[in-house]
Order: structure tokens, then C-alpha cells, then sequence
């Protein structure tokens, strides 16, 4: 399993604390922001907005606009 977090004064603080047992041995790899994982955003910025014409509640009643559920 693999755990995130960053260094504060020196010392690696795991992303969100993360209790494991008193003296077990870790891998630390430093990640250069290069290589961070990028947000949603950043990963559909290039089709995020384009589509047009869509009902202004398409995002909360996509079930009912594409299968008829119910609406939320």
C-alpha cells in the first residue's frame, strides 16, 4: 500500500496521519512535482466546458437524462 505525505521541519508526515505500528520500517521516494499525481481538473482540462446545449440540471439529474429515473 502506498502512503502520501511531505516533509515538516525535517521530519515525513504522512497524508492523512496514518497509524502504524511503533518501528515499522518504511520506504520513503521523494516525489518531484513532475511527477505528483494530477487533479481531476488537471487531468480533463482539455473537455471540461465543451459541451453545449445541455439541460442546466444535467449535472445532478444525469440518471433521469439518460435513463429516466427518477429526479433528485
Amino acid at each position: 500500500m502506498t502512503y502520501r505525505g511531505h516533509v515538516k521541519n525535517g521530519v515525513v508526515v504522512l497524508d492523512p496521519a496514518v497509524a502504524l505500528p511503533e518501528g515499522a520500517e518504511v520506504d520513503v521516494s521523494p516525489v518531484s512535482p513532475a511527477e505528483a499525481i494530477p487533479t481531476l481538473a488537471e487531468r480533463f482540462k482539455d473537455i471540461i466546458g465543451i459541451l453545449d446545449g445541455l439541460p442546466p440540471d444535467a449535472s445532478v439529474n444525469h440518471d433521469f437524462h439518460l435513463y429516466g429515473a427518477p429526479k433528485q
